[in-house]
């Protein structure tokens, strides 16, 4: 067998072994989201901008009971497969999302998601349309705003197969002079994280 035959072959075997749309290693999700990485989160969250629309949603709705925070998610829910989409429209075009929405986009493919939550644990901002409207019923809201202000919480990596990248939660809660008012989610694209960290960027 010739070189060139040869050569063909043995990269149609690692083809089969290895496909392009493989999975790639579960990355360290602790020691890529170093202390520099959340402060550089911080920074740009606890601004004037997510301040001011957390503290108007949560001056507007109050602490909410229960079942209207249930139906509230269920609007949202329902809207995702309407055309009329009243809730989701009024939020994603807010000045809080269109500040999200191009932070997202500064970060040059770092951030894959971000969406802020009020007291209540339902969205005040995000960067796009979320699978819901209430947050409350999970630990990105349960491990950061319900235990301190200072609270910081770091989900396991998921993998994304449709943009085969994994991706990673990180969540804290916010405050204002001193007292916690909601939480953010921040997902990140620890692919893109760990090239940047190999590369020393």
């Amino acid at each position: 067998m010739g070189l060139a035959k040869s050569l063909f072959a043995a990269t149609a075997v690692c083809m089969m072994i290895l496909p392009a749309s493989a999975e790639t290693p579960k990355p360290d999700i602790h020691s890529l989201i170093t202390p520099s990485v959340v402060e550089d989160m911080r920074l740009w969250i606890e601004t004037d901008i997510v301040r001011i629309s957390i503290g108007a949603q949560n001056d507007r709705l109050q602490k909410l009971p229960q079942d209207q925070i249930d139906a509230l998610d269920t609007q949202w829910r329902a809207e995702r497969e309407s055309d009329d989409k009243p809730l989701i429209a009024a939020t994603l075009s807010n000045p809080l999302s269109v500040y999200l929405v191009r932070l997202q986009g500064k970060s040059l493919g770092l951030y894959a998601e971000i969406f802020v939550m009020d007291q209540n644990g339902l969205n005040v901002g995000q960067s796009s349309i979320t699978g819901d409207f209430w947050q409350g019923d999970e630990a990105k809201f349960q491990k950061t705003y319900d235990v301190s202000g200072d609270a910081l919480f770091i989900d396991e990596p998921e993998w994304d197969d449709d943009s085969k990248i994994w991706r990673g939660q990180v969540s804290f809660t916010l405050t204002d002079e001193g007292k916690s008012v909601g939480a953010v989610t921040m997902e990140v694209n620890l692919t893109e994280l760990e090239r940047r960290a190999a590369a020393g960027v």
